[in-house]
């Protein structure tokens, strides 16, 4: 019979060995892991040269031609990688900038009249650069920009019910329908802001990602969730379900879900405090583990797996990182450092100037100022282990 003092340590030995099988953590092994470091710390810096001469001499911002939120992405990349000072003029005049666009009468963060379709992207990732710069000047601006992003979620402000597809998700305003990026950059923009995960708008949130799963279960009631029900995520559940991988309007069509979308949507269950041995989350890392890469996003067809190649990138960073693993044991058994694997990915795509950029341009990934910082971002998450 097994002693009262040895059971709570058994039982704790078990459950944390049950949930390094199943997230393929590498925590309990002796293995080291992460990125050579003067390799990481070469490829960080050139980055960081690179957008040193790219930034504009007069304002501070980058690619504002493009986008207003290029610049947000570019200094989360810069300050997150802790390279430098919030007091290096690139740093610090970045943020002024960023400054100048807060709207104090609406609340975002993306200028005086900006195209209604980037108030989402743009205010969440300039929340998460003014965040990562720690300076308490910013605060209210945070808090403010989190608060102005959860009325942009579609819920019972927009006359939505948990029944409706819409529900709990956010799109490019509170008009657009929802979609699973548009979802994860606001949720990282709120956990950056501080913003608990007992929060209603990641319980709302819960709502729309789960219906973005491949997986049919209470939690997912779309017509198409068991077609495949191979746990992987897809673009948007919202009317009749939408995928990158196919061209299809039928809400009863299978809808094959890929990469980045997977990531995403674990990512953001796991911000939202759901447990890493919920269902939802076991059957979607059981994809991740069949379809690990660093060389495309998977689950698109062949002539689209570069296509957003460096936004997935970051993506599967910050997931992994939230997951708390240091290895993938893909499904073949073979382990995978992912922090390694990815900044030698980054290395060898990294031009010679220190830019990356992607030949595959679409959502544009041919501005090498926001691949750039899509790249530091990636880079933050695999710092080498001191």
């Amino acid at each position: 019979m097994i002693g009262n003092r040895l059971r709570p340590r058994l039982a704790w030995a078990i459950a944390t060995t049950v949930l390094a099988t199943c997230l393929g953590s590498s925590k309990l092994a002796a293995e080291p892991a992460g990125p050579d470091a003067k390799l990481w710390e070469k490829t960080v810096d050139g980055a960081i040269q690179f957008l040193r001469k790219s930034q504009d001499p007069q304002d501070g911002s980058f690619s504002k031609q493009s986008s207003i939120g290029v610049t947000g992405v570019a200094l989360t990349g810069v300050l997150e990688t802790g390279r430098i000072p919030t007091s290096d003029p690139l740093v610090a005049n970045g943020l002024k900038y960023l400054e100048s666009l807060v709207n104090p009468k609406d609340g975002h963060i993306a200028g005086d009249n900006p195209k209604v379709q980037l108030k989402n992207y743009v205010t969440a990732v300039n929340v998460m650069a003014l965040a990562a710069s720690k300076d308490p000047k910013y605060r209210k601006i945070v808090a403010d920009g989190a608060k102005f992003l959860k009325e942009l979620q579609w819920d019972e402000g927009e006359q939505k019910t948990p029944a409706d597809n819409f529900y709990g998700g956010f799109g490019y305003d509170s008009k657009n329908r929802p979609d699973l990026s548009n979802t994860q950059f606001a949720l990282d923009a709120l956990r950056a802001a501080g913003i608990p995960p007992s929060d209603e708008a990641y319980k709302k949130a819960m709502v729309f990602v789960s219906r973005c799963q491949n997986r049919k279960s209470e939690a997912n009631d779309q017509p198409w969730a068991d077609k495949i029900n191979d746990g992987s995520f897809i673009y948007s559940a919202a009317g009749p379900g939408e995928t990158k991988v196919l061209d299809t309007t039928d809400p009863a069509a299978a809808k094959p879900g890929y990469a980045s979308m997977t990531y995403a949507g674990i990512k953001s269950m796991i911000y939202a405090g759901v447990d890493k041995n919920d269902p939802r989350v076991k059957a979607a890392w059981e994809w991740i583990r069949k379809h690990y890469s660093v060389e495309e996003n998977v689950g698109m067809p062949a002539n689209r797996r570069q296509q957003g190649l460096y936004y997935y990138y970051h993506t599967m960073a910050k997931c992994l990182d939230a997951l708390g693993v240091d290895f993938v044991e893909d499904d073949k058994g073979v382990k995978h450092d992912w922090r390694k694997d990815l900044t030698e990915a980054l290395a060898k795509r990294q031009r010679p100037e220190g830019s990356w950029t992607n030949q595959a341009d679409r959502w544009m990934e041919g501005d090498p100022n926001l691949v750039t910082g899509y790249a530091l971002m990636t880079l933050s998450y695999c710092k080498p282990k001191k």
